[in-house]
């Protein structure tokens, strides 16, 4: 287990410089001037093109890439050139409610779905509503949802607040009413497709040999399903929590903008706006270090619940 978490470690270095480096280049062709938006509407070309000189934007991509590598080996990310302000200090504070609200969410869909799909893998008509749950889950869009559960709970019913976010630390209560609804909002399709997998894999495992064996031997159907097909049908329950978390990384971006969080999805809306190069590659360094992170996470989970199994 440790060889392969060094392993994954080292492949995620090459990973992080070839993320970065297309993403640097990438960004140079979005519309949009950091220059203009730092110097003002009212400020002319020579002033636009001055400021452009003192923030480095008339340099080639590959320097300007150069000095922006060289800073983040030593854990500089650089400096907004929207605000001055550090990029690492910005999203290390606007960090928590990201992870608050994509751990949050991908929990509760992975112990809904979980539930979900072993009534669904009884068959018959539970089955089949669960069935017509996971797709109807799958289909909803996430912003569409998002806007109609604001309307219902927090401007007819006032149950929820519609926006915002309070740290944990200052108020715990208030931290979880203001979760509730964009973690709802983003875990409704993860919650699908992990009820989805859970029914078909817990299925298929319920078919095989050693089901039938267990049953001449008198093991009540209960142990059969929650101790032995559950745990046969863990790996590729957790392949699609896996995939649920990351997609809940750029699902997270529409739904941190429809609930106002200071996240780092509404981070990159706003620096994408203001063609703020440093500010968007830093949010695209720390998103590909929970990407990182979720892939070891689930790899070693694959030898916890199946030491047979062979991650390369």
């Amino acid at each position: 287990m440790g060889k392969l978490v060094l392993r994954r470690l080292a492949m995620s270095v090459p990973l992080m410089l070839v993320v970065s480096a297309v993403t640097f280049v990438l960004i140079t062709f979005l519309p949009g001037d950091a220059a203009r938006v730092v110097a003002g509407r009212n400020a002319t070309e020579v002033q636009v093109e001055q400021l452009r000189g003192e923030l480095g934007l008339d340099r080639p991509v590959w320097e300007q890439y150069a000095d922006w590598l060289g800073g983040a080996l030593h854990g500089d990310l650089g400096t907004s050139l929207v605000n001055q302000q550090p990029v690492a200090a910005q999203l290390t504070g606007r960090l928590e409610p990201t992870l608050a609200l994509i751990i949050g969410s991908v929990v509760i869909a992975t112990l809904l779905g979980l539930v979900f799909g072993i009534l669904g893998a009884r068959g018959g008509v539970i089955g089949r509503i669960v069935d017509g749950i996971s797709v109807l889950g799958i289909a909803i869009p996430a912003f569409w949802l998002g806007l109609v559960l604001v309307v219902i709970f927090a401007v007819r019913l006032s149950w929820l607040p519609p926006l915002g976010y309070v740290p944990f630390l200052e108020s715990p209560s208030q931290w979880f009413q203001h979760l509730i609804l964009p973690m709802v909002t983003l875990g409704v399709p993860a919650t699908a497709a992990v009820a989805k997998q859970t029914r078909d894999a817990i299925s298929d495992a319920l078919a095989r040999p050693f089901v039938r064996t267990l049953r001449a031997a008198g093991v009540s159907e209960r142990a059969i399903l929650l101790r032995h097909a559950l745990k046969n049908a863990a790996v590729p329950v957790l392949t699609v929590v896996g995939l649920a978390m990351i997609g809940a990384l750029s699902g997270a971006i529409a739904i941190e903008t429809i609930f106002a969080f200071p996240g780092l999805g509404g981070t990159a809306v706003q620096a994408t706006a203001s063609s703020d190069l440093p500010l968007i590659q830093g949010v695209v360094v720390y998103l590909t270090a929970i990407v990182i992170v979720v892939n070891l996470a689930v790899d070693v989970a694959y030898g916890y619940f199946n030491p047979k199994v062979k991650v390369g």
